[in-house]
């Protein structure tokens, strides 16, 4: 329900749910009635108890890195409209996930002002262009590109070491999982 352009589905966030007993359930599956796959979701308004779901009574922050806040928010059935659910107020959870992107936000490794400074400047000019010249926009992409995937390759190699990355490091300095972090430095050392 939640998320940052920046870190994309290694930190989606969502409204948690938490049983009476304190216990976060698992997905709710539903049967559509014939073939071999069946629906499930982890929205927090499909645990109301009906359809032998499990009835949720707070709602916390979760994220999909595992995250969980520690607030609870009591969830009274009575004020939720069944037609509508998306409409309850679930703020407290969603600020207690911005707090949790803030604290992955301030872990990274931050880029050098001047450097954010341009890319800013960069962005700017560049939907300026798309609005007046877009073939000029389209080579400046391609320009970027080219840039970009040299500057990621270079940058994969250089944190490489004699006896590999510390994926740890890696992961926390850009505030996604090792394997995300695997993955992404696999797929700039590979760009040609």
């Amino acid at each position: 329900m939640w998320e940052t352009e920046e870190f994309g589905s290694e930190h989606e966030g969502r409204p948690g749910v938490l049983a009476a007993d304190g216990t976060e359930p698992g997905p709710v599956y539903f049967d559509a009635g014939s073939g071999s796959t069946m629906h499930q979701s982890i929205d927090w308004w499909v645990y109301d108890g009906t359809l032998g779901a499990p009835l949720a009574t707070e709602l916390r922050g979760a994220c999909s890195c595992g995250w969980r806040g520690s607030p609870r928010y009591p969830l009274d059935w009575e004020v939720v409209d069944r037609l509508r659910p998306y409409l309850a107020d679930t703020s407290g959870p969603e600020g207690d996930w911005d707090t949790h992107i803030t604290e992955v936000q301030a872990r990274t490794v931050p880029v050098p002002a001047d450097l954010a400074a341009l890319l800013d400047q960069v962005e700017k000019r560049l939907t300026d262009l798309v609005a007046d010249e877009p073939m000029a926009a389209l080579r400046a992409v391609a320009a970027l590109e080219r840039l970009t995937a040299r500057s990621a390759m270079d940058a994969a190699f250089s944190v490489d070491t004699v006896d590999g990355p510390r994926w740890d490091t890696v992961a926390q300095a850009l505030g996604i999982s090792e394997q995300a972090a695997h993955s992404r430095l696999t797929h700039y050392a590979l760009r040609r």
